[in-house]
């Protein structure tokens, strides 16, 4: 145990953190931006580092930052430890929302950004006015490794979107919505209502974020022997309106999303004239990393605020 303490005492233990930071961000700005500290501050803390362990500890190759083999050994100890620390420290003080000014990354999409977040982290300022929000770009089933790696705390996204049960990959449902459709208020044909078969004459505009060939729409479709006509593929839902409505036609989305774009561009909501089943957000974590008072916090806040952001 002394030869332990010789070891600790000679090294600052605020550096582990820029260890822990950068292990995960492999870049110096984003690892500085992560503790708040300038890039030129956040690069002599790892000197210091390097020269307290005798190793370069990361090397650039690319355009990121990657561990060495010594790293790599040292990593799984390092990230242990902390998370230790963390939640010895909040289970002793408490977590108080009201004066936290923590951190939290999640993983969104551009439809959960503009559809669910503004009123989320209107209702989360309330109850938390000092807490601080980093919203990055979901990468789907990618997300499992950020969430494993302590990048990101929470992922939201599709049923699909994160492989389960990966390790450590722990998730609820949080929102349900239906799908619908939405055309030009100036479209030739379809007035008061959307038929099937004017659906399957129109052609369509699609969402493909992440390369895929095929959505939950196409098949819903394929399971009643049908098949629409696909004009377009976009990889996010934010030109998709003002493509709509200067077009005739048609796309398929979560209400919640077309009824948010209805307001920026003149097009027409209409039910889908068929059977699909429901969209399902799901929020998404790591047993690792989301266990702590903070996160439970977090979670139950988003548990509560999910009927308001369906009405």
């Amino acid at each position: 145990m002394n030869i332990l303490h010789s070891d600790l005492r000679r090294l600052d233990l605020n550096l582990l953190l820029v260890f822990d930071a950068l292990l995960r961000q492999r870049s110096v700005s984003a690892a500085a931006d992560e503790l708040a500290m300038s890039p030129s501050a956040f690069s002599h803390a790892l000197a210091r580092l390097r020269a307290a362990l005798g190793d370069d500890l990361f090397v650039r190759i690319g355009n990121a930052m990657q561990p060495t083999a010594y790293a790599e050994r040292l990593a799984g100890a390092v990230s242990a430890a902390l998370e230790t620390l963390s939640q010895g420290l909040a289970q002793a003080g408490g977590f108080q929302p009201e004066r936290s000014e923590r951190a939290f990354v999640m993983a969104v999409t551009d439809y959960t950004a503009f559809a669910v977040m503004p009123r989320l982290l209107a209702g989360l300022q309330r109850a938390a006015p000092r807490l601080r929000f980093k919203l990055v770009h979901s990468r789907g089933r990618e997300s499992a490794e950020d969430l494993a790696a302590g990048r990101i705390d929470f992922a939201l996204g599709y049923v699909e979107d994160i492989a389960e049960p990966a390790a450590g990959i722990e998730s609820f449902d949080w929102l349900e919505d239906r799908y619908v459709a939405i055309v030009s208020r100036a479209h030739p044909d379809i007035r008061g209502s959307l038929s099937l078969e004017q659906y399957l004459a129109a052609r369509h505009v699609v969402v493909m974020p992440w390369g895929e060939t095929r959505g939950g729409i196409d098949r819903a479709l394929e399971r009643r022997g049908l098949r629409r006509d696909v004009a377009l593929q976009l990889p996010s839902v934010l030109a998709a309106p003002f493509i709509i409505a200067e077009s005739d036609w048609v796309m398929t989305l979560p209400r919640l999303a077309a009824e948010a774009l209805s307001q920026a561009a003149p097009i027409v909501v209409h039910p889908a004239p068929f059977d699909i089943p429901s969209y399902t957000l799901k929020v998404y974590s790591h047993a690792r990393h989301g266990r702590s008072a903070a996160h439970d916090w977090l979670r139950a806040q988003l548990r509560a605020c999910a009927p308001l952001l369906q009405d």
